[in-house]
């Protein structure tokens, strides 16, 4: 039986990260998982991440899983692919399928990080072929460049469901609808409003009354909920659609921690059932370790620093390294990681309805409802200013823990102070030169280039733009307000691409000066 200092199950951001700083402080390591490539959920997100710099904000997700896998690799860790962890039991023993036979191994501690998986909703139909959940739908788009479909319907709005149906978008599919039986949106708010300005309607307080179709999908009805959640009449609405994207939530993977003997708990606040542990996650079992959503559903970024702090731990338990290293090592990862725990979408307010930002600025009730900032409610948020000549338009109105747009501008024209959730503000004594890296930058892209002066009656607005083929200039077509519907008639005038701003393209068009402020997308003619 082989023996290791240190073994990890799951091969995502949190067994990556755990590895490589285990690895680092001497221990030998192995890394197990089912999968026949490493870096879990991370090659899957093709966006870029929020938070500050030393959360890897405004790097997309693969580019992060690339850098993980080159630094375990540096680091001395073992990777073994297509190996599933079938038990675990005591005294820190495994046993995992490798091809068609069994191996038993056994480690002085180990790190659990199996991450979570799709939870499911049943309804009529919903084992049809073409009903299927969205990480299912991000593998076959980001990992193996398959189409999931052409006509799809989402459901559940919170990020997941929400950068799904962008990125299903960017695939070439239409997304006629994106549904929840919520009566609010659960993820964030840049996240829907670059959905719904794209023109996909959501349809809160909804839900799927029947999937349609004989020996695959061909349509969808859905109807309202009232607060019982229980279907009102009347209110059906049908599409036709060949494909039902379910983005409803995720669940712990704990089955190896109960088999093994941890103490476990029901906590819906964390997804179900998981560990007792403590904040570095340490199980009632000494040596045994948990990271990532096995011990609660977060965002890959807090899966990352937990990850390391399970990594420290394990090496401190080891004797690797003594207890005052421990603690300050820990200490900065705390603060690192009580960053990503603060505003609106902190864990201490999940279910709660939050109706002014921590500036004492009223909450846009049309975003928690349809999506979509209302143009009468646009400008109260301290990002969206109107000046002569070009300027920033920052159309950010929840506090998130992001700031890499602060750091971006070299003539530094945005603000936003020591706490990483405060709103972006415009520095009015700073002079802004149209470079774009604000724009390029934002993870929510929700930054915008406004010239109210452009011309003779005209204005620019220069916009993210991540979609194929992209626009000329000279192409004509229609400017799209936040609500995803026709503005007025726009020209582009300019297509910037550069290595700095990472695969986001800039997008320069023209409309009426008295659009300037309502103009955020653009929809070629055909």
């Amino acid at each position: 039986m082989k023996r290791f200092d240190l073994i990890i199950v799951g091969a995502g951001p949190s067994g990556l990260s755990a590895a490589i700083e285990a690895a680092k402080r001497g221990l030998e390591v192995v890394v197990f998982d089912e999968n026949e490539k490493p870096g879990g959920q991370l090659f899957k997100q093709i966006h870029k991440f929020f938070g500050s710099k030393e959360h890897k904000a405004k790097i997309r997700g693969f580019k992060i899983g690339e850098d993980l896998l080159k630094e375990a690799d540096e680091a001395g860790v073992k990777v073994v692919l297509n190996a599933t962890v079938c038990g675990m039991y005591q005294d820190k023993e495994i046993t995992v399928r490798i091809g068609d036979e069994i191996h038993h191994f056994k480690g002085d501690s180990i790190i659990i990080a199996t991450g979570a998986a799709e939870n499911m909703v049943t309804f009529p139909g919903w084992t049809l072929p073409g009903v299927i959940g969205a990480g299912a739908a991000q593998t076959m788009m980001n990992l193996h460049g398959v189409k999931p479909g052409s006509r799809i319907l989402m459901l559940g709005s919170g990020n997941v469901g929400l950068v799904v149906s962008y990125q299903l978008i960017q695939c070439g599919c239409e997304v006629v609808a994106l549904v929840d039986a919520a009566p609010r949106i659960g993820g964030y708010g840049v996240h829907a409003a670059k959905v719904a300005r794209t023109g996909v309607p959501f349809y809160l307080s909804h839900t799927i009354v029947k999937a349609e179709g004989d020996d695959h999908v061909t349509g969808v009805t859905i109807a309202e909920v009232d607060s019982s959640f229980k279907f009102i009449p009347g209110t059906e609405k049908h599409f036709d659609v060949d494909t039902i994207c379910l983005a409803v939530g995720l669940s712990p993977m704990s089955q190896l921690l109960k088999m093994s003997g941890c103490k476990m708990e029901d906590n819906p606040k964390r997804g179900g059932q998981v560990p007792i542990c403590d904040e570095y996650g340490r199980t009632s079992i000494p040596g045994v370790f948990v990271a990532g959503d096995v011990s609660g559903i977060e965002e890959a970024s807090s899966a990352m620093i937990e990850g390391r702090m399970a990594g420290i731990a394990a090496a401190e338990y080891l004797g690797y390294i003594d207890k005052t290293e421990l603690d300050e090592n820990l200490k900065n990862l705390d603060v690192a990681l009580d960053g990503l725990r603060q505003g609106m979408f902190a864990p201490k307010n999940r279910g709660k309805l939050i109706e002014k930002t921590e500036e004492g600025i009223d909450i846009s009730t049309t975003l928690l409802t349809k999506g979509y900032v209302a143009d009468d409610e646009i400008e109260r948020f301290p990002g969206v200013t109107r000046r002569p000549g070009v300027h920033p338009v920052m159309e950010c109105t929840q506090n998130i823990p992001c700031n890499p747009c602060q750091d971006a501008c070299p003539k530094k024209c945005i603000k936003i102070g020591e706490k990483i959730t405060s709103l972006p503000a415009v520095d009015e004594s700073a002079t802004c030169v149209g470079c774009g890296m604000c724009v390029a930058s934002c993870s929510g892209q929700a930054i915008f280039l406004v010239d109210e002066t452009y011309e003779e009656g005209f204005a620019s607005v220069t916009m993210p733009y991540e979609f194929l083929p992209l626009p000329k200039t000279g192409d004509r077509g229609i400017a799209l307000g936040r609500n995803g519907q026709k503005v007025c008639v726009a020209e582009v005038i300019s297509v910037k691409s550069s290595p700095a701003f990472d695969k986001t393209n800039l997008l320069t068009i023209k409309v009426p000066s008295e659009y300037v402020m309502k103009a955020r997308f653009f929809k070629k003619e055909a």
